[in-house]
């Protein structure tokens, strides 16, 4: 209990109590069910500019924090699975090169 708040719970210990509780009553469909029914939902009441937008500035945001190095790992890694895949149309190499120029490419503009 929160000390000085007349024996009463604070909000965001309620908050945290309840969260706990619902996690240990619910399973992983549980939580997939409700972020498909979130997903609709906001799909039904955003145009094709709020995406682009939100992906936008999640792309920003990203290159401020991460250097060369996350982008060529990340491309490397999205050659290996590209070329782990059944339908790999390009090698690990090539992958791995197209990330580092593009992110490259990123940071000089």
């Amino acid at each position: 209990m929160a000390g000085n708040n007349n024996g009463k719970m604070s909000r965001e210990e309620a908050g945290r109590l309840g969260g706990e509780a619902t996690a240990n009553n619910h399973d992983k469909a549980f939580y997939q069910e409700i972020g498909r029914k979130g997903g609709e939902a906001t799909s039904d009441s955003h145009d094709k500019e709020f995406y682009q937008e939100i992906g936008k500035k999640g792309g920003e945001a990203t290159s401020r924090s991460h250097d060369r190095e996350f982008y060529q790992e990340i491309g490397q890694k999205g050659g290996e699975a590209r070329d782990n895949s059944d339908n790999g149309k390009m090698s690990r190499e090539e992958a791995g090169r197209k990330g580092g120029q593009a992110s490259s490419r990123q940071r000089r503009n």
